[in-house]
């Protein structure tokens, strides 16, 4: 079986495994709506500054699929892993000629599709917010690819760092829930101390946030931000799949 077989069926059995989750894929299209819910209809943009957002809906964009690419990889990831080493498969599958790259090749796939399609509903429900004002480039593709290959390469070594599935669930939120408001999503850096500001540019998520912002909204120029993701996935991926048990 060559590698390409061996990744596609490892993929194909993940996919048919979602798929029977039923609470997981309602939960994994519906959260992001959720917030969707809360933060455009609830709360509301409002661009004269009257209110918490002092943005027109277009610009919170970024924000809304940052929180699909961060949170759905990282706990999936984490938990499969978990889950797998909970039910010793990693001894079955070093049996086999499947190498630890190709599991997390074959789950960050898997991962791949089902946020794309999240992220194609969510940005159905922002374009209806927003009068159908959103600029809908092309790149928003390879941005959303590279920024799940990054967090499920993360995911994985929440996996692995971590003892159990309610151990990468505690972690994933703890990682999550930072980065996502301190990566120019909801929150701009002029909000944030000057001594923080630094740290920023040090998360992959603040590249998905600037390129997003600048293909939907502000119509520049976007290479270095997807550049520089694209180093952030390699890196990550590489070191997610040494983290993926071998035995």
């Amino acid at each position: 079986m060559s590698r390409t077989s061996r990744v596609t069926a490892e993929a194909g059995a993940a996919w048919r495994t979602f798929l029977r989750r039923r609470t997981a894929v309602f939960f994994t299209f519906g959260f992001p709506l959720i917030l969707v819910a809360i933060f455009g209809i609830v709360v509301q943009a409002n661009p004269a500054g009257g209110g918490l957002f002092g943005h027109p809906t277009n610009f919170y964009v970024p924000g809304y699929l940052a929180v699909i690419v961060l949170f759905t990889p990282l706990s999936r990831i984490g938990s499969s892993l978990a889950r797998y080493r909970e039910g010793n498969r990693f001894q079955k599958l070093s049996t086999t000629p499947a190498r630890p790259s190709e599991w997390l090749a074959a789950h960050t796939l898997v991962n791949i599709a089902i946020i794309v399609l999240a992220s194609t509903v969510v940005l159905g429900v922002l374009e209806l917010l927003a009068g159908g004002t959103i600029r809908l480039s092309p790149l928003l593709l390879p941005f959303i690819i590279l920024a799940v290959v990054i967090f499920c390469g993360l995911g994985a070594i929440l996996g692995r760092i971590t003892d159990s599935q309610d151990g990468v669930v505690a972690a994933s939120n703890a990682v999550a829930l930072p980065l996502v408001f301190l990566s120019e999503t909801f929150v701009m850096p002029e909000r944030l101390p000057m001594w923080f500001r630094p740290a920023i540019s040090l998360s992959p998520l603040t590249y998905f946030s600037r390129g997003v912002r600048n293909v939907t909204y502000l119509n520049q120029p976007a290479g270095s931000d997807l550049l520089v993701l694209g180093v952030f996935a390699a890196l990550v991926f590489a070191v997610g799949a040494y983290a993926v048990p071998q035995e």
